[in-house]
């Protein structure tokens, strides 16, 4: 093979990768790009009312919200190789797994500290709606966080950020390759991305963590749903709706 062609050959395989490279990175920004989008909107149109009613928007955006991020995962499904694996490799990853996913909503319920939050709260109250209709509302708020959410957060954040950031061809990253300007983007971002900053970079270095010990996304997924199924509990049993 001559020079040329040898350097034809590189070009061409360097141009398939960065194709793959591509083509892999939207399935783990899109939902996640929708979620987002809708945070905005809702945003945008200024949530909950200013007398403390529940903006229409609002209540009504987190369903819409939850089947649109759903579907785009269903639909990308096939492509998620990090997931098809089992979901717990030995009882001492899943007794880990629950353990920082409890820490996380115990630390998370005590961090509401004025200074660190950003914003205001969302105080997500279904029961504005009336009862039956509020318990479905509650229904489908504690699927959306602790069935949708963490699939797609794991998946962007945990997949996909943190690999990227070592390597923009982030499928040739092992999961749970450590290095520390991953470690502190994910973290930091992961933490800017909620009200509660500071708990939410908690959270970031919990899952981060679990990741690096197991080196597979399912115990990071597993645990984040842990959380925010006990924190949707907590809501529900407390009234406490800043929450979420």
């Amino acid at each position: 093979m001559s020079v040329e062609e040898m350097i034809r050959s590189r070009g061409s395989a360097v141009a398939d990768g960065l194709e793959n490279t591509q083509s892999d990175m939207w399935p783990r920004i899109l939902p996640f790009a929708a979620f987002m989008g809708f945070i905005a909107i809702n945003s945008f149109l200024g949530g909950s009312e200013a007398n403390g009613n529940q903006g229409t928007f609002d209540l009504w955006s987190y369903p819409i919200k939850t089947l649109v991020v759903a579907s785009l995962l269903m639909f990308f499904w096939s492509r998620f190789h990090e997931l098809k694996g089992s979901i717990f490799v030995n009882w001492q990853e899943a007794l880990v797994t629950i353990i920082v996913g409890l820490g996380v909503y115990a630390l998370w319920v005590r961090m509401d500290w004025p200074w660190a939050i950003q914003g205001e709260l969302s105080d997500y109250n279904p029961f504005v709606a009336g009862s039956t209709l509020g318990l479905v509302l509650a229904g489908i708020r504690i699927f959306g966080a602790s069935v949708i959410v963490p699939v797609m957060e794991e998946l962007f954040w945990r997949s996909f950020l943190i690999r990227y950031v070592v390597n923009a061809n982030f499928e040739t990253v092992r999961l749970g390759t450590f290095t520390l300007g991953s470690f502190a983007a994910t973290v930091v971002l992961f933490g800017l991305e909620h009200n509660l900053w500071l708990a939410g970079m908690m959270a970031g270095i919990c899952y981060n963590g679990l990741l690096y010990w197991t080196g597979r996304l399912w115990p990071c997924i597993i645990a984040h749903a842990i959380t925010n199924l006990v924190l949707g509990i907590h809501v529900l049993a407390t009234g406490e709706w800043y929450w979420w």
